[in-house]
C-alpha cells in the first residue's frame, strides 16, 4: 500500500513537472519574442512615417544587408517560429528568421571593442544572464534587421530544484502520515494472518488482540476470527476426547483376547491369533494417529535430523532388514521428533516390503532438507502416484497385510510432513524402483 501511494505521488509530481516545464518554455518564448516584435513594429512604423531611420551601426535594432549570425552558434527554431507569430500579430510581414546563442564574454570581446570608437557599448549589467540571443529577421526588399536580447538558460534548472523540493515536502507532509495510518491499520491484519497460519499446528493459540479503535470492519473481522478459532478448538477437543474413548474401548477387548489366546493348545493357531491381534492394534494406532493429526501433543524440539534418520535405519538393521544410509553431517532443526521418525519409518517399511531393501539419503539444501528413501521394487504406475496418498487406498487388491497393508502408511507420512510445513513426493526411478522424498523447510 505504501509503495502504491509513493508511486502515485511520484507520477503526479512527474506530470506536474512536465506541465510546469512546458508552461515555463512557452513563457520564456513569449517573454523573449513579444518585446522584440513590438520594438521592430514600432521602429518600422516610425521609419515609414518619415521618422528616424533604422541605422546599421547603432541602436537596439540595426539594419544589415545580410544575416550576421555566425554559422557555428546554436539555433533556436522554436523561438523563431514564435517570433514570426508575434510579428504577424503586429502586422509585420517578414521572410526568414535566424537565431543564435552567444556568451556575453564573446559579445564583449568582438562587438564592444568594435563599437567603442562610436561611443556605443553593449553594457552588461550585474543581473544579466550568461548568454545573449542574436536574432536576424529578413525584411523583404529591405535587407535584414538584427536584435540582441538577454537569454536566461537557467530557468529550467531552477524550476527542477523547486519542484524537487516541493516533492520532498509533499512526501513528508502526505506520505509519512499515510504510512503511519496504514501501518496502524495493517498491524491487526498482520497479527490475524500470523494467527491463521499458526492455527492447527498444535493448538493452544491465544486469541488475536482486538483493537479498540480503528476501522469497524477490521475490529469485526478479528472478533469473528477469534470466535471461529474458539469453536474449531472446542470441536477438536471434543474429537480428541471421542478418539481417546474409542481407542480405550477397542484396546480393552483386544487385550482380553490376547490373554485368552494363551489357553489355546495349538502353537500355530496361538501364534496366528497373536499376530492378528497385533495387526489390529497397529491398525488402530494408525487410524487414531491419522485422526489426531493437526492437534499433535508433542512439542517442537531441536534435534539432529541426521542422527534421527540414522537411529530409524539402525532399528531396521537390528531386525535384519537391508537398509543402507549415507552418513551425513549434523543438521539441527526444530521438529516433532516422534512424528517425523514415524513418517520416515513408514516410508522405509514400504521400501523394504515392496523392494526388499531401502537406500536412505539426507540432502541438505539452502532452503530445505530432503530425506530420500529409494527401493528396487516394481514401482507405482505414474497415473497412480497421487492416489496412494489417500487413506485406505491400496494398489494391491488382496486383503493380506503382508502384501498390501491397509493403505494408511503413506497417508499418515504425508500428513505428518505437511503439518511440519513440508511435503512428500513419489517418483519412479529410471533404473527401476521407487523413490520417496520427504522435503522439510530449513526453518521448520
Amino acid at each position: 500500500m505504501a509503495v502504491l501511494i509513493a508511486l502515485a505521488l511520484f507520477i503526479a509530481q512527474a506530470v506536474n513537472f512536465g506541465l510546469a516545464l512546458r508552461e515555463r518554455a512557452a513563457f520564456r518564448l513569449a517573454q523573449a519574442t513579444r518585446p522584440v516584435a513590438i520594438r521592430i513594429a514600432d521602429a518600422l512604423e516610425r521609419e515609414a512615417q518619415g521618422g528616424r531611420p533604422i541605422a546599421p551601426d547603432h541602436g537596439r535594432i540595426r539594419r544589415a544587408t545580410r544575416a550576421v549570425i555566425p554559422a557555428g552558434l546554436p539555433r533556436l527554431p522554436e523561438l523563431a517560429a514564435e517570433l514570426r507569430t508575434q510579428l504577424r500579430e503586429q502586422g509585420v510581414d517578414v521572410g526568414r528568421i535566424d537565431t543564435g546563442l552567444r556568451d556575453w564574454a564573446e559579445v564583449d570581446d568582438a562587438t564592444q571593442r568594435r563599437d567603442a570608437s562610436r561611443g556605443e557599448r553593449v553594457r552588461r549589467e550585474r543581473d544579466h544572464p550568461e548568454q545573449m540571443l542574436l536574432i536576424a529577421i529578413e525584411q523583404p526588399r529591405h535587407g535584414w534587421l538584427t536584435v540582441i536580447v538577454p537569454w536566461d538558460d537557467d530557468g529550467g534548472v531552477r524550476l527542477f530544484w523547486r519542484l524537487f523540493l516541493q516533492t520532498l515536502i509533499l512526501y513528508g507532509v502526505v506520505l509519512l502520515p499515510v504510512l503511519w495510518i496504514a501501518r496502524h491499520i495493517a498491524r491487526p491484519l498482520r497479527e490475524l494472518t500470523a494467527a491463521a497460519q499458526r492455527f492447527g499446528r498444535g493448538g493452544g493459540e491465544p486469541p488475536v488482540a482486538v483493537v479498540e479503535r480503528g476501522p469497524a470492519d477490521i475490529i469485526l473481522l478479528v472478533r469473528s476470527f477469534n470466535a471461529l478459532q474458539w469453536r474449531v478448538t472446542a470441536m477438536l477437543d471434543e474429537k480428541d476426547r471421542m478418539l481417546g474413548a474409542i481407542g480405550h474401548d477397542l484396546r480393552t477387548p483386544l487385550a482380553a483376547l490376547r490373554v485368552r489366546i494363551e489357553s489355546v493348545d495349538d502353537d500355530t493357531d496361538r501364534a496366528r491369533m497373536a499376530e492378528t491381534i497385533a495387526e489390529m492394534n497397529r491398525t488402530l494406532d494408525d487410524i487414531l494417529s491419522l485422526a489426531r493429526m493437526g492437534r499433535p501433543s508433542e512439542p517442537l524440539t531441536e534435534v539432529d535430523l541426521a542422527a534421527l534418520v540414522d537411529a530409524v535405519v539402525e532399528d531396521f538393521r537390528d531386525l535384519g532388514q537391508d537398509v543402507a544410509f549415507e552418513e551425513a553431517a549434523r543438521l539441527r532443526m526444530r521438529l516433532r521428533p516422534s512424528l517425523i521418525r514415524r513418517a520416515i519409518r513408514n516410508l522405509i517399511e514400504n521400501a523394504v516390503k515392496y523392494g526388499g531393501s531401502a537406500e536412505v539419503r539426507l540432502i541438505a539444501e539452502p532452503a530445505s532438507v530432503c530425506i530420500e528413501v529409494a527401493d528396487r521394487g516394481p514401482g507405482i504406475p505414474d497415473n497412480r502416484l497421487s492416489d496412494v496418498f489417500e487413506a485406505f487406498t491400496r494398489l494391491e487388491t488382496s486383503r493380506n497385510r503382508d502384501t498390501g497393508g491397509i493403505g494408511l502408511g503413506l497417508a499418515l507420512a504425508r500428513t505428518i510432513v505437511r503439518e511440519a510445513g513440508g511435503d512428500v513426493r513419489l517418483a519412479n526411478r529410471s533404473d527401476g524402483g521407487l523413490c520417496a522424498t520427504i522435503e522439510l523447510p530449513r526453518a521448520a
